[in-house]
């Protein structure tokens, strides 16, 4: 499986990327920008997405029923060398489901995530999934 994503400087205040048909405007300003995302707020992004697109592929597999996920991602920079430092995550599930199911479903989201397991050896990442 392979992905491609183009990025365009668009002018001093901002680029954008394009992949497929969908297109996201990034802040690369350097006095930053509210309305988009710059690079530490992708990983979150990606990150996020990683967690609910887990959940979606494994809920059929786990029969495991939910009405709703919320997934909330708070990150810590650290400036030397300059990187992510501590990624805290929450996932809120609406659910029924038991707390053995919960933690199943935990499990499955950190040992199956493509960006989880690409972000995790090199960050301090850690979280919850808990009934919403």
């Amino acid at each position: 499986m392979t992905f491609d994503v183009r990025a365009r400087r668009v002018d001093a205040h901002g680029s954008e990327a394009a992949c497929k048909s969908a297109h996201l405007v990034l802040d690369t300003d350097l006095a930053g920008r509210v309305d988009a995302f710059n690079p530490a707020e992708l990983l979150m992004a990606a990150l996020a997405a990683c967690m609910i697109k887990g959940i979606e592929r494994v809920t059929p597999i786990l029969h495991f029923r939910l009405q709703g996920v919320e997934v909330r991602i708070h990150g810590v920079r650290q400036d030397v060398p300059p990187r992510m430092e501590e990624i805290r995550y929450e996932i809120l599930v609406d659910t029924d489901e038991s707390e053995s199911r919960l933690e199943l479903l935990h499990e499955n989201v950190q040992k199956y995530g493509t960006v989880f397991n690409t972000v995790s050896p090199g960050t301090r990442l850690h979280g919850q999934l808990r009934r919403a």
